[in-house]
């Protein structure tokens, strides 16, 4: 009866791995769920339907965007999943969590909201998030995984959401009505008094943030800008995100005062 046991078991576990190296290797090589892959510059497009040729314009838009991360590299070379009959982009959440889009590794992003193109935006439900500022986050994840490496990025270095989501954040919300740090606080603080439960931040151009994500780039910000961190110096600090956001409005004070 052991031995059988143990038979089963060997079996049982020898599945486990080779269905895990599929897995992995699905993910790894999207071009295996894909009809379609189209080289547009540094990225690889990979898409079961005909692709919008204003794509190429979201993609540069965010390129120049993350020219002002300290991460940039110009040797990256993407693989960008299109959310238009793939069952990839499904496939990533159910390991990742639901999401508008997905970047991981040093270089994949995946879109799995429904894209709209020629109005730049991914929608969720209702929600429409800014595809060009969506591009940009995303890729700044892959930027930053290809500076810090496998173990120490997220999820297995377990460093702060409010750090590890608000940089990205940081990083591609540049609209002019979004880079103002003051103001951001000011317009948290008014829909907080509207509506504690309201879940985004509305922006100029008919997208959103999540309330959560804003508030995690205006600390990101207040880091970077205000007290002059470095952002690899504030993965190391230890400070709270709760005394962080308390030292964070303790600045805007002094801003309404002056």
């Amino acid at each position: 009866m052991k031995r059988k046991i143990f038979k089963w078991t060997i079996r049982i576990s020898v599945v486990a791995v080779l269905l895990l190296g599929l897995l992995v290797a699905i993910v790894l090589k999207p071009s295996l769920m894909y009809a379609n892959k189209t080289l547009l510059g540094n990225f690889t497009v990979y898409h079961d339907k005909p692709l919008d040729k204003e794509l190429k314009l979201r993609l540069d838009n965010a390129t120049e965007i993350l020219k002002t991360s300290q991460f940039y590299d110009v040797n990256i070379k993407f693989d960008i999943c299109m959310n238009d009959g793939s069952l990839y982009p499904s496939l990533l959440q159910v390991f990742l969590g639901r999401a508008f889009a997905l970047g991981f590794t040093s270089n994949k992003v995946a879109l799995c909201g429904t894209v709209n193109i020629k109005d730049n935006y991914v929608q969720v439900n209702d929600c429409r998030w800014n595809l060009t500022q969506l591009l940009a986050h995303e890729e700044t994840h892959c930027f930053v995984f290809n500076k810090f490496g496998f173990w120490k990025s997220n999820p297995i270095a377990h460093q702060p959401l409010w750090k590890w989501e608000g940089y990205p954040e940081y990083v591609s919300r540049r609209a002019s009505d979004q880079i103002d740090l003051a103001k951001n606080i000011e317009r948290l603080n008014e829909v907080i008094r509207k509506n504690k439960d309201e879940w985004g931040i509305s922006f100029a151009d008919s997208t959103l943030s999540s309330r959560e994500y804003f508030h995690y780039r205006l600390l990101i910000q207040y880091c970077l800008d205000i007290k002059k961190m470095t952002y690899e110096n504030l993965l190391k600090d230890t400070t709270s995100e709760q005394t962080t956001t308390t030292q964070m409005m303790n600045w805007f004070t002094t801003q309404k005062i002056n």
